[in-house]
């Protein structure tokens, strides 16, 4: 398992379109899943480390954000056939069981984790409400495990994109996994 950084937020840069099948056995597309304040974008997976010890705040955070107008959609770019713990059916199951508010997708070409140059699990890109990238950083100061103290870094950078529609000047990179690439 290689662990990366994500790059540095390039603000205004305007969100890919999509149209991914969802473990809901719906299409999702960029129109359909966005927000009236905003749209987070994340890149996750079922075996990463990284994102398993963040899945239940994740959750709390993005129904939160809802609330707020800021819709969340989670993608899934590996390839399962070396990690088969993120498959199809695998995702349909963790979706289930960790309750997500949030449509979950398989992105099987890959094509959209390329566009949005996400390289690692989780990645996430925070948009405003014109779909201009606004975050590009950690979740919070967790690694593989929770932290202690780990703050809320991407909760308040969208809360902050859903009140002014600019994300904060200051963000520390996420780290993950890669993405498991064909």
């Amino acid at each position: 398992m290689v662990s990366l950084q994500t790059p540095v937020c390039d603000f205004g840069w305007k969100a890919p379109d999509f149209d991914l099948p969802g473990v809901d056995a719906k299409r999702h597309t960029l129109a359909s899943s966005r927000g009236g304040k905003g749209l987070l974008v994340m890149f996750i997976c079922n075996h990463c480390p990284y994102v398993k010890a963040i899945r239940e705040r994740l959750v709390k955070d993005a129904m939160e954000l809802m609330q707020h107008g800021i819709n969340s959609i989670a993608i899934m770019s590996n390839d399962p056939t070396d990690y088969p713990e993120d498959a199809f059916e695998n995702m349909k199951q963790i979706a289930k069981n960790a309750n997500f508010p949030f449509p979950y997708a398989i992105d099987e070409t890959q094509e959209v984790a390329k566009a949005y140059g996400a390289i690692c699990t989780p990645d996430f890109f925070g948009f405003n409400a014109d779909l201009e990238l606004q975050y590009r950083g950690r979740f919070d100061a967790s690694r593989k495990e929770t932290a202690p103290e780990s703050g809320r870094d991407l909760f308040n950078a969208m809360l902050q994109v859903a009140r002014t529609g600019r994300g904060p000047s200051e963000q520390i990179p996420g780290m993950g996994c890669s993405i498991k690439w064909k």
